[in-house]
Parts: C-alpha cells; structure tokens; sequence
C-alpha cells in the first residue's frame, strides 16, 4: 500500500475546510491531515485538532496559540501550534507536505498560498483572491516551480472538467470560444430593487443552494462573488474577460460550461456541494467517492438560464471594468470590497453602498504596473485607507 499524502489544510474552520476535511476521512488510506489551520473558530479547530491529529495547527496570536497548546496538552496530543503568517508559510511548504488546500478568504491567504506554489507543493485552490490581487505573479510562480495547481470553486473546477488535458497550449487552439461561467444570482435575484435598500446581513447570507461563510455568502448576494471569479478565471485558463459570459442559473446545477467553435458546449453537472470539485482535485486525475449524493434530473426537472442586470448587480460590472483595466486594479476591488462587506455586516453601511464603496475606490486609486508581491500588498493597504476613509463620511 502506497503511503498517504500529507495534506495542510488552510483555513480548516471555514465551509471549504470543513468540507475537505470530510472527503479526507473518508479515504484514510489515502489522505492524513498533516497541518490544519483557523482564525477564529478556535474551540472548533480544537475539535479538529483531536479529530484529525496534526503535526501542526496555526492560529493567528501568541495567546490563542498558548491557549490551544495547553489544550492539546490535556487531550493528549502532541499537536505543535505555530503562529501568524509565518506559521501559514511554515506549514505550506513544509518539505513533508504534498498537497495544500489554499481556503483562506481573502488577501491574507496570499503568502501561505504562494508559499506553497514556490514549495512545488500540489495546490487546490479555493483562495481566489491570490490571483485576483497578483494574477500576472502568481501565476509566474507556478510556472517557474513547476507546481501542479488545480481550481477548487465549482466553476472552476467545472470549467477545468470540460477542457480538454492540453488547454494550456491555448484556447484557441483547442477550439475554445467562449467561458460560460455560471451563477446563482443569490438570494436576491427576485427582490424589488427598491427593496434592496433595506435587506439585512442575515438575508444577504441566506443563499438558496449553497452553504458558506458570511463573507462570501455577501459576495454572492451581491454577485461580486462572479466577478472576482471572472478575475481568476482569466488568469487560470489564460483567456480574457471578454471571452467569459456570466450566466444565472438559479438551480446551481450546471456548474459552468464550455463553448466550442464546432457549436457542442460541455457542462459538468452535479449537486451544490462542493465535496464534489473537492474530490475531483484531490484524486485528479482519478476519481473517489466524495460522499455526494447521485444527482436526480427527475426531480429537478428544468434548468433555467438568465442574463446577470448590472443594475441589480453593479458589483458585476465593476469586477469586469477592474478585469479589463488589469495590473493593479482588481487588487485594488478586491480590498475595497473586503472592507465594505465588513462594514455591511457590521451594519455601518447599507447593502446597496458596498458598490458605492468600491466604486469610489476604484476612481480615486490609480492603476499602476504590478512587478513583485510588495507592490501588491501597498496597493491592498491604499486601497483600504481610501475605503475606510469613504466610510468615515458615509458610514452610520
């Protein structure tokens, strides 16, 4: 019997974490947890840490990791708890690992996700934002390292199912035409415009088909959540903005497609649920059992299709807008986003000013030319002084 992969699992608490961490046990022979790391759910990445023994665990504080060690220490495991960034970095590319599983949301899973692909480490990719900030770099990272990178999101992963094994000689070349990258349209599809005004955090976070967290749930209401993806899909599969069509698709069915120019479009299918694209990267290029249940077309009956109003989501047409200006601007939506989504859940600002936000934002920051990972993270810091600044004037 061949011997498990090590895994590290970066944000393990999340809905994504959590999510591979029960593909994990379910192939024991497989897969072993070899790092897990949290943020906030601390008591939980307790449990994990006893469920799943880890060589490592990381947390973001010396107390919270003085905390769990002594924890640890009482449920008898001999777990070492590491600290902040550096920690992430550490258990990334630690030479014992294989595989890291990037699902950290937003920019401070940057480095740790980077430090994996510099390691050669085998990557799935949920943290959209490392390429949404630091595309063109990122991606000259895997290149140089030789890394094997493959898209966690449902989209993408569907999008990476329905190509064919040599994609990346070109697009073109395998006869691509367009992207069909699908959507949800989120809680919100339906609701009076005039009604958006008023919609709380807890509504915005109440998606119809999937579970996930408060962040992204948010991103998704307000479809920013395509729009970032857009941003990533270019730069996986190497296309541009203008060869990606979004496309709504309440039943979360259809995952995304594939538009060839002999006229034949290729669909992955399958439930809301993503141990489905967890398993698929995991094993790639085999298959194992995800533990997701046998997709009934029966009982689904029809699938529908619409095109995205850009009035109802603005936060879409301002993700494209930063996707084709390119360098520094999707750096700079992605941060102006992060700090409006907290304000809207904080309820310092109502739902229909987080595009307000990000547009401002966007109009005062310059895009400039990014060369080295600095440069990013300076954009990413003025980009959120430009938005907390907007919400010193604007914010309840």
């Amino acid at each position: 019997m061949s011997t498990p992969q090590l895994i590290t699992v970066l944000g393990a608490t999340g809905s994504v974490g959590l999510s591979t961490l029960d593909v994990i046990a379910r192939h024991p022979a497989r897969y072993q947890v070899f790092a897990l790391t949290g943020y906030t759910r601390l008591a939980e990445l307790l449990a994990l840490c006893v469920r799943h023994t880890p060589q490592f665990a990381v947390v973001p504080t010396t107390a919270a990791a003085r905390q769990l060690q002594d924890d640890l220490r009482v449920a008898g495991l001999d777990t070492r708890v590491l600290v902040g960034e550096g920690g992430l970095c550490e258990v990334s590319a630690h030479p014992l690992v294989d595989t890291v599983l990037a699902a950290i949301v937003g920019a401070a899973g940057l480095r740790p996700t980077l430090a994996a692909v510099e390691a050669g480490k085998k990557v799935l990719l949920a943290n959209k934002e490392a390429l949404v900030m630091s595309g063109a770099l990122f991606m000259q990272a895997v290149r140089r390292s030789g890394t094997v990178l493959l898209p966690l999101d449902s989209e993408h992963n569907a999008i990476f199912q329905c190509l064919p094994r040599d994609y990346e000689s070109g697009l073109e070349k395998v006869g691509v035409r367009r992207i069909l990258l699908t959507a949800s349209g989120g809680p919100f599809r339906q609701t009076p415009l005039a009604e958006l005004e008023h919609v709380s955090p807890d509504q915005a976070c109440a998606h119809p088909n999937w579970s996930m967290g408060r962040k992204i749930s948010v991103d998704s209401a307000s479809m920013m959540n395509k729009g970032l993806e857009l941003i990533e899909a270019c730069w996986l599969f190497d296309t541009t903005p203008a060869r990606i069509e979004v496309v709504i698709h309440p039943q979360s069915v259809i995952h995304s497609m594939v538009d060839y120019v002999d006229g034949s479009v290729l669909a992955q299918l399958g439930n809301p649920d993503m141990r489905t694209p967890i398993a698929h990267a995991l094993a790639w290029p085999e298959r194992i059992d995800s533990g997701v249940a046998p997709l009934d077309l029966f009982s689904i009956a029809r699938l529908d299709f619409e095109a995205p109003d850009e009035v109802r989501f603005p936060c879409l047409r301002l993700a494209r807008q930063a996707a084709e200006a390119g360098d520094s601007a999707p750096a700079v939506l992605n941060a102006a986003n992060e700090v409006a989504v907290a304000a809207f859940l904080d309820k310092r600002i109502r739902y229909p000013e987080i595009a307000s936000m990000i547009d401002e934002v966007l109009n005062l920051e310059p895009v400039v030319a990014v060369s080295e990972l600095e440069t990013v993270f300076e954009i990413d810091a003025r980009a959120r002084t430009l938005a907390e600044q907007w919400l010193d004037r604007n914010g309840r």
